[in-house]
């Protein structure tokens, strides 16, 4: 059930502070949106233990450039 106040999903417009356009950061913040969903599905393949999905993701974030930070920085 929606609370009264709620909005619809959609309804909010460019001048509204929870309106976000994914293309926002421009071309950078998208390569590093991909770059962290790569490094995602590689934890999750390296927990599952599925070594060829883990090298086919090291080298797609090696492709994009890899990440060029510190673990938890």
């Amino acid at each position: 059930m929606a609370y009264p106040s709620s909005h619809p999903a959609g309804s909010f417009g460019p001048s509204h502070p929870g309106y976000r356009c994914h293309l926002q950061g421009g071309p950078q913040a998208e390569g590093d949106h991909q770059l962290e969903k790569l490094e995602f599905a590689l934890a999750v393949a390296l927990t599952r233990g599925d070594s060829h999905r883990s090298a086919q993701l090291r080298d797609q974030i090696a492709a994009l450039g890899g990440n060029l930070e510190e673990p938890g920085t």
